[in-house]
């Protein structure tokens, strides 16, 4: 082997060994090593909140990492008037257990509660910090003195592998503050969009009539008003893991959205509408939103059709105004569009705050426009003690605000394993308009509010009595085969 071979071959196996290291360095590391705690460092020129010190570590290691703080806005409804408070949100990702300490900087600890309250963590308050520790990634609420407003939103999201950072059709925002020109970036079909922890990018992310695509990553997509994340007209979308304000559907199929969370503050400000669209998969979401946190229609403005398939499941949901979920409303009266095979599954529900009567509803099927709904299961739903609203409306209605014409009814719907502890909610209602226009084929099995178990034929129920008196449901006209059961899936507290 001549001299100038042997040069070339060590040349390229140089050239390899530092394409090597510089994947493990740069791509791999944060990733496919499985790094059990990162933390990421928040770019200069955004919006912090210094209401909370927020610190991590390993469990059973000694030295924390501080993880910075963001300023994000919420909305606080009280008698008709909306105003815009500061709250606080931080996150990390992790693969193992971790202990998370959060330090009250402003105002002196008395009290301290971490939500969902189905996760059952426990803080321990010593001094003006309380501490307490996470098995598993999740999306939670630390809440102290009461404050549900000036609270501390933190997203423990698990370790996530992305390792296509060179990929041509990769779009990648790294860490830093990110101004999208005009506003707005429109998606590619077969393009990845990655937003890296520590990047805050400012505009909106458009899916519009493409395919193949996908959004990923830790970071935050912040527009200046609304909008977020919108996928339309578009097909086998995937967006995951990021921070928003909004995550919208419309006109699309095959769709998966996983671990985003969408808060938002304006008006209007629905968290994850679903419009004239099938296949589509909401998991592990977290809303907490201005406005219906999510939602199902048939036609509307540029999308027309009805809905099928749709489900969410492993969700956590926050309405400061409106409907956790609602089903329904909107839809083409000539058309009669049909929206059906419709999931929500594990679920908590942590607000619910509606005066307004029309509009109240955790659990809400609001059949307007010539709309058909059928074929709907909500299953493993936790509701907790929520400000005001109702925890069932299920109608067929005509609302001349928003319809052009009362649903075609609601059939087949089941309520499974649904759990509520409060002292809020009014009276439900089931409600059909016309005797071709009803509501039917309602079951509500293992209904468990405030530790009792709600069936046909519950000792305590009174012979002449309905079990929806009992369990504060108003079955109304134009209704029929309306069913209260028990299985083994809940053990009550009678």
């Amino acid at each position: 082997m001549s001299k100038g071979t042997k040069n070339r071959k060590a040349s390229r196996t140089g050239r390899i060994f530092i394409g090597i290291a510089w994947y493990l360095i740069n791509v791999l590391s944060p990733f496919e090593m499985k790094a059990q705690l990162r933390v990421f460092d928040a770019p200069a020129g955004v919006d912090l909140n210094n209401d909370f010190t927020v610190q991590v570590r390993l469990a059973g290691q000694t030295q924390w990492q501080r993880v910075p703080t963001y300023n994000i806005k919420v909305a606080k409804m009280e008698n008709g008037k909306k105003t815009e408070e500061n709250a606080s949100l931080t996150y990390f990702s992790t693969g193992g257990k971790v202990e998370v300490a959060v330090r009250l900087n402003k105002r002196a600890l008395q009290t301290a509660r971490i939500r969902p309250l189905s996760y059952g963590i426990q803080p321990m308050l010593k001094g003006n910090t309380l501490y307490f520790t996470l098995d598993k990634p999740g999306n939670l609420s630390v809440e102290v003195n009461g404050d549900i407003f000036h609270n501390l939103h933190l997203f423990a999201n698990p370790v996530y592998e992305f390792a296509d950072t060179l990929a041509a059709n990769v779009i990648w925002f790294r860490p830093g503050l990110h101004q999208l020109k005009d506003g707005k970036l429109r998606v590619p079909s077969n393009t990845t969009v990655y937003v890296a922890g520590g990047a805050f990018v400012k505009g909106r992310i458009v899916f519009d009539s493409v395919c193949n695509s996908r959004l990923v990553g830790y970071g935050i997509v912040d527009p200046s008003d609304k909008g977020g994340i919108g996928i339309e007209k578009s097909k086998n979308i995937e967006v995951e893991g990021v921070i928003s304000s909004q995550c919208f559907t419309g006109g699309s199929s095959d769709i998966k959205v996983k671990n985003v969370k969408a808060i938002s503050a304006h008006r209007w400000g629905d968290g994850m509408n679903v419009i004239s669209s099938s296949n589509v998969l909401l998991d592990g979401v977290f809303n907490r939103n201005s406005d219906d946190c999510t939602t199902v229609y048939g036609t509307r403005g540029r999308y027309s059709g009805g809905c099928n398939n749709v489900t969410m499941q492993n969700a956590t949901l926050w309405a400061d105004v409106a409907h956790p979920i609602l089903i329904g409303t909107h839809g083409s009266t000539p058309n009669k569009d049909t929206l059906q095979n419709l999931n929500y599954i594990n679920i908590d529900i942590l607000d619910h705050n509606e005066a307004q009567i029309d509009y109240q509803g955790c659990m809400s099927i609001d059949a307007g426009d010539n709309n058909l709904v059928r074929n709907v299961r909500f299953e493993n739903i936790r509701i907790e003690d929520f400000r005001k609203g109702q925890l069932f409306n299920v109608r067929v209605f005509f609302n001349s605000k928003y319809c052009t014409s009362p649903g075609r009814g609601v059939e087949d719907v089941l309520f499974k394993d649904i759990v509520y502890n409060g002292r809020h909610a009014v009276t439900s209602v089931l409600d059909g308009y016309s005797d071709d226009r009803k509501v039917k084929n309602i079951v509500f099995e293992n209904l468990l509010l405030n530790g009792r178990l709600y069936y046909d034929g519950m000792k305590e129920k009174p012979g002449w009595y309905k079990t929806a008196d009992l369990a504060g449901i108003y079955v109304g006209n134009h209704t029929e085969g309306i069913i209260f059961k028990r299985s083994v899936a809940v053990t009550p507290t009678e």
